[in-house]
């Protein structure tokens, strides 16, 4: 047994800081000594240094130093390759499937294709034809990607994340199901894979109620009960879907079954922050770096939670910090556009979200997002053109219906819009706030309170409280609209506008004039009837001035007059 068989044990048996300490030795000795190793020897002494440095996570070294060498130095196995030294090299095809882990931990994509593109097709294991579609499909070549997905699914027909590559592909449902149909009659207790395909079809196309609808039925059956993964496609769904409250219970229902669930969890501390839950989001985000640091989740849970506190520069760099450890988080991407767009980087922000838009087609946040840069450099039309896209690709639903209506709010037509949306779902808040704008323009402060009203029935919502309050000051309720800035702020206490509305009541109840220099000018009768003198004298703050003053008739203090209309203060 010769060195090479130790570091070739060592690697097998994971010692891989030992494996790189030792060939960082024996490499530099076969330079200085060219006879010490055989050409095969040193090829795999050099496989193994590379594969080291990998799993240091130095993919540059592992790259440059050694990788790059083996092609320098692999052996000829033309008529040796039945030899038992042959059979110990490591394959040709696995050091060009390391390179190319290598190049994608570099962010060179293009490199890692060409790598792998000149591997020939009958050589290509099932993961490299994975990591060859999803290469593609992150460059936006969708033929050759679609391809080697289905290469994929032909070998091994149970590799879901290959069918969920395909179907966001817009491979239809059927197709996709066709190539599990032999394995799904011949191995037991696998009838729900057909249906969990259609459910993730709908998904991938848009269909959010579908989607809803066929995952619960999903979620109903019994070995599928209690299912985290289901549970957080359904939160998801629900999100999609603009229905924040069903969200939320479904992620707080998975968390419960797995309280180390990371996926889903930036969804979950986005819709905290919004509802103004910020203690919630900040215990969520340090609970998520206790579980990993090394996902892009717990990134954008903290950045979500600078965000609403307004500290936009903390949460450009979360943001850029999440997109960092995945490139693909669509949250993360939505995060760091928001934060350039409240610091004024407009253009920066439009990058962001067009990339969230091509790796999420079917999310409207996404849109939502883009169209309000858009508003913001007053590009009207191509904000008009962006929602009316969405419009049609997504279908007239309650909300795409309120996103054309918020870019045409100066138009007759948003109301109609806007009426078709509530028509839809009564409770859509985008849709009531919307609403209740042009209601306001329009002086209906009657009409809003009922529609605020109804939209309150059966949710509560910071921002509907808060419209209802300003709507109730408007006809003069003052009382009820206190009580409505109360309960918005009892539900996000960081809601500045809440907090004003609040200030104001406070401020039309009792005058607010520095107490130390209160000077009240007062009307006083005097001996003579019907004569008055005034008279200047301090009070303490809170106390009332009496509604009469006192007249003499005749010397004496009787009748209350009302008091004469000069009266002054004194600051």
């Amino acid at each position: 047994m010769n060195v090479i068989d130790h570091v070739r044990d060592m690697a097998a048996t994971g010692l891989h800081s030992n494996v790189w300490l030792l060939s960082s030795l024996l490499l530099p000795m076969s330079n200085n000594n060219p006879e010490l190793f055989s050409p095969s020897q040193k090829y795999q002494l050099l496989v193994y240094h590379a594969d080291s440095l990998f799993h240091d996570k130095e993919y540059r070294n592992a790259q440059k130093k050694a990788l790059s060498k083996t092609s320098k130095v692999r052996p000829s196995t033309g008529n040796s390759a039945s030899t038992p030294q042959s059979q110990c090299l490591p394959s040709e095809t696995e050091v060009k499937y390391k390179t190319a882990e290598c190049y994608t931990m570099l962010k060179q994509d293009k490199d890692a294709i060409a790598i792998l593109d000149g591997i020939p097709s009958r050589q290509r294991t099932p993961k490299i034809n994975m990591m060859l579609a999803n290469l593609y499909k992150k460059a936006g070549q969708e033929c050759p990607s679609v391809t080697s997905y289905k290469e994929v699914l032909r070998q091994c027909p149970l590799a879901l994340d290959a069918i969920l590559g395909l179907l966001s592909l817009s491979v239809k449902g059927a197709e996709v199901a066709s190539m599990t149909m032999n394995v799904i009659q011949t191995v037991p207790n696998l009838d729900w894979l057909s249906v969990w395909i259609k459910a993730y079809a709908f998904v991938h196309t848009g269909d959010n109620s579908r989607a809803i609808n066929t995952i619960c039925s999903l979620e109903k059956k019994s070995l599928l009960q209690d299912n985290v993964d289901l549970l957080g496609s359904l939160a998801d769904l629900y999100f999609r879907a603009g229905d924040n409250k069903n969200s939320v219970l479904k992620f707080e229902q998975a968390q419960m079954l797995d309280p180390y669930l990371i996926k889903g969890m930036d969804v979950y501390g986005y819709l905290l922050a919004r509802k103004g839950q910020l203690e919630d989001v900040e215990n969520l985000g340090c609970r998520l770096f206790n579980i990993s640091d090394q996902h892009a989740e717990p990134w954008v849970v903290s950045g979500c939670h600078s965000f609403y506190s307004k500290r936009y520069s903390q949460a450009l760099y979360l943001g850029a910090k999440a997109i960092q450890l995945n490139s693909n988080s669509v949250q993360a991407l939505l995060l760091k556009g928001a934060a350039l767009r409240n610091m004024g980087r407009v253009q920066q922000a439009i990058i962001h979200f067009r990339k969230a838009i091509r790796l999420a087609p079917c999310h409207l946040d996404c849109y939502e997002g883009l169209i309000e840069c858009y508003l913001a450099s007053n590009s009207i039309r191509e904000a008009m053109v962006m929602a009316n896209n969405v419009y049609k690709t997504l279908g007239a639903n309650a909300q795409t219906l309120t996103l054309l209506a918020t870019v045409c709010l100066e138009d007759p037509k948003a109301k109609t819009l806007l009426d078709k949306a509530l028509t839809q779902r009564p409770d859509y808040i985008k849709a009531v706030v919307k609403k209740a704008e042009l209601l306001s323009r329009e002086q209906k402060y009657e009409d809003g309170i009922a529609l605020l009203r109804n939209a309150l029935a059966n949710q509560s919502d910071c921002v509907l409280h808060r419209i209802l309050g300003d709507f109730l000051v408007a006809v003069s309720e003052y009382q009820e609209a206190m009580d409505q800035y109360s309960i918005a702020v009892s539900l996000d206490p960081n809601d500045q506008k809440s907090l004003e509305g609040c200030r104001r009541w406070r401020r039309r109840k009792v005058p607010q004039m520095p107490l130390r220099r209160r000077m009240w000018t007062t009307w006083k009768g005097v001996g003579k009837k019907g004569t008055w003198r005034a008279a200047t004298m301090r009070r303490p703050s809170g106390l009332t001035r009496s509604s009469g003053l006192a007249c003499s008739e005749g010397g004496r203090c009787g009748a209350t007059l009302p008091r004469p209309p000069l009266s002054s203060t004194v600051d």
